[in-house]
């Protein structure tokens, strides 16, 4: 039986070391898919249920191209979650969207080529839809938590996924700008998807810390953990912001994503991949 999570969050393990923040346990979850990238952290915040995963692990030990996807989407579907909020390090595209500012995009482009981009297959084919990527009516409610925490933030805007780990060449960069882009990260990508297929509410609080390697000075890591640790504050005081004024009755057709994605007919299904999509699947299947 799972319990009612009020907001899950997933982003550097700094962001659970935070005021307020009671009743904290450490959890660990089995997945089909693996092992998540950390235990979920588990917590009251202004007497709401709140969830924490380590994107990266505890220490930041995995690249984003190893990180576990799946098991980390699964592993907060389990626990009861609906609502998902990643906080990314990402950067800027566009001279107005500066370091220091907060942007919680509309679109995405998936630019990786290594990483498992969905849970389906294995004899249960699904063909999910992602015209919009992001849950409209959540991004909005983060869009409202960062300017209530005192961020300058921007509604809206294209979001380029490349692999990593290393940063953009400059062509690259310039490229990605021509085609209209707005911010550049390594990890909205499966991420997004993979909440949809899990029928979850996902949005991203994307923290500029830098203008990539087409504007003047060339991204280093002291420069992204530089301003990561300046928006620590508003990152959290959005998070708080954001349990305290979350609508779940605001919602769209994402708990519903797979009504209309299942292909396969059911009597086809293996039994195993049944087993290991039932939480996903069951209430579609029976």
């Amino acid at each position: 039986m799972t319990e009612e999570i009020r907001l899950a969050i997933i982003g550097g393990s700094g962001l659970y070391s935070m005021e307020g923040l009671q009743d904290v346990q450490q959890k660990v979850v089995k997945t089909p898919f693996g092992e998540p990238s950390s235990p979920v952290m588990l917590g009251t915040l202004d007497g709401h249920r709140v969830a924490f995963l380590a994107r990266h692990g505890l220490g930041h030990t995995l690249t984003p191209s190893e990180v576990n996807y799946r098991a980390n989407i699964y592993a907060l579907k389990s626990l009861g979650a609906r609502f998902v909020l990643s906080v990314s390090a990402c950067g800027s595209l566009r001279e107005d969207f500066e370091p220091g500012h907060i942007v919680v995009p509309d679109q995405l482009f998936d630019h990786t080529h290594l990483r498992a981009r969905s849970f389906f297959g294995e004899g249960l084919v699904a063909h999910v839809g992602v015209a919009d990527p992001f849950c409209t009516p959540f991004g909005q409610q983060i869009f409202a938590a960062a300017e209530a925490a005192g961020a300058t933030a921007h509604l809206g805007g294209g979001f380029i996924t490349i692999e990593g780990p290393r940063f953009s060449t400059r062509v690259e960069s310039n490229t990605y700008r021509s085609w209209g882009l707005d911010i550049i990260g390594m990890t909205a990508s499966p991420e997004a998807f993979l909440a949809r297929e899990a029928e979850l509410h996902y949005g991203v609080m994307a923290h500029i810390t830098d203008y990539d390697v087409w504007h003047e000075e060339p991204v280093s890591v002291e420069m992204v953990v530089r301003t990561l640790n300046e928006n620590t504050v508003h990152a959290q005081g959005a998070i708080r912001h954001l349990v305290s004024h979350l609508e779940p009755e605001k919602s769209c057709d994402c708990q519903h994503a797979l009504a209309n994605a299942l292909m396969t007919a059911k009597g086809k299904v293996p039994g195993t991949t049944r087993r290991k999509l039932g939480l996903l699947v069951d209430k579609y299947l029976d």
